[in-house]
Formats: structure tokens, sequence, C-alpha cells
């Protein structure tokens, strides 16, 4: 590992490739200082569903979302978990507005190349992915960034098996879904 690794570097094309080493270095840096500020780990997936039960207090009724447990467990609020949702958002778009690779692209060449070019079914697949995800996320009461990073920096052992099977059934799917066909 080189200095340069380390740090952000300018590629020929004139846009920022941020250092993995250097990013993973202040998440970790941010869920210390989130630890002692807030005494709370980073985590996302709770502020997504408090915000998903207030949007739906217009389309169902409040007194609907008042009667769903899991809403009622999780109302809508403005919080240290809603602002560091909303602070994630802002923080990648000016981080990709800042390297120079924000564009709004309908269906990635990676994706054209191996599930042709329909917007339709990019979009299907992921929605459905979304979905399964933040179903998974709620399951395992934590997603990523509290399961992974925090309990994982905790050394919980519940952090590291989360870890361990994320990438595993990441590199499977990639696997599967970008295999060379014969």
């Amino acid at each position: 590992m080189t200095v340069s690794s380390l740090s952000t570097s300018t590629a020929a094309h004139g846009r920022i490739d941020w250092s993995p080493y250097l990013v993973g270095a202040g998440i970790g840096v941010l869920s210390w200082v989130v630890f002692v500020v807030v005494a709370a780990p980073i985590g996302i997936t709770t502020a997504v569903s408090q915000l998903s039960g207030g949007l739906a207090v217009p389309l169902v009724g409040a007194e609907a979302v008042a009667q769903n447990a899991y809403w009622a467990r999780h109302p809508m609020r403005l919080d240290y978990g809603t602002l560091f949702l909303v602070g994630t958002f802002l923080g990648a778009l000016a981080s990709s507005l800042a390297a120079r690779t924000w564009r709004l692209e309908t269906v990635p060449a990676v994706w054209a190349e191996r599930f042709g070019p329909s917007p339709l079914k990019r979009y299907a697949v992921a929605f459905v992915g979304g979905v399964i995800a933040m179903y998974g996320a709620r399951l395992a009461n934590g997603c990523t960034s509290g399961n992974g990073i925090s309990q994982g920096l905790q050394l919980a052992v519940v952090g590291w098996v989360f870890l361990a099977v994320m990438f595993t059934t990441g590199l499977l799917t990639a696997f599967i879904l970008f295999r060379q066909p014969r």
C-alpha cells in the first residue's frame, strides 16, 4: 500500500477517485464521534421505518398508522436517526458532485449488458431488491451500518456474523447474476 492509495486522487478524466482506506477511516471516526456525542450506534433503517410511517399517514390515515404494531413502536420523529438519514443522502450527493460522478442514469451500462436496456425491468428489480433488503434489515434489527459497522466496531459477535453473511451472499449473488455465459 502506498501513501497515494491512502488519499484521494484525480484521475485522468478529471473526476476524484476516493480512497477506500480514507473513506473507511472516516466512517470509523464518524462512528466513534456518534458514540460519544449521541450515545447511539450509527444506523439508518429505523429512521427509514419512522419516515415511512410518517409518509403513510396521508395515505392510510393517522389511526391506521397508530394501530400498526410496527409503526407504533417506531413513530415518526425528528431525532438523530432521521438527521443521520438526511445527512447520508446529502453527504453522498456532495461526494458525487465533488468527484464529478453524479449523473441521472436510467439503466447502468453493466445492467444493460447483462439484462437488457429496459428501464421498467431495471426499476422493478431494484424495487423488489430494496424491499427484500429493507425487510432483511428490519428482521435482523439493523442494517449494514447498524449491524455491520457499529456492532463490528464493538466486537460483537452479531456484527461479525452479519458481515460474514453479507459478504458471502453478496459474492454469491454477484457470481450468479454476473457470471460469464458459456
